[in-house]
């Protein structure tokens, strides 16, 4: 798991829990990164809880084709929610040295806001399976 913690134009990150790092980014961006990250998290915890679910149902149906589908899927948001990490860590190296020119921030402000929509729509993904789990014991 990858923290992101952002404060008065500095971001701490925590890599795998070791020291953190302070570097510079402009406070729209702290704000994004602030945000995909809590969603990020959210995300998480909603696949461990269907993970958790389909793993009962598996017990009983252990040869349920769409069971093993949905699990796969899960197993699927876990991975992009790895490389939407790296991709948030791959933007904030990016523009963490001095003298980035204004332009690569935009299109990392940019290519930032297209990941929050792919989250976005992929919580809702998420939230709709674990929705239909939960009501089909």
């Amino acid at each position: 798991m990858v923290f992101l913690i952002v404060t008065n134009n500095k971001i701490l990150y925590h890599k795998y829990g070791r020291v953190p790092i302070t570097i510079s980014i402009p406070p729209k961006i702290q704000i994004l990164i602030n945000q995909l990250d809590r969603q990020l998290n959210e995300i998480e915890q909603q696949a461990a809880q269907g993970i958790n679910l389909l793993r009962s149902l598996l017990s009983y149906f252990p040869e349920n084709v769409i069971l093993m589908q949905y699990f796969a899927y899960l197993n699927t948001i876990l991975f992009f929610l790895e490389t939407a990490r790296r991709q948030i860590q791959t933007t904030i190296d990016t523009i963490s040295d001095e003298d980035v020119p204004r332009e690569l921030i935009q299109e990392a402000g940019e290519d930032l806001g297209m990941l929050q929509g792919k989250i976005i729509e992929e919580k809702i993904r998420l939230q709709r399976l674990i929705d239909f789990l939960g009501n089909n014991p």
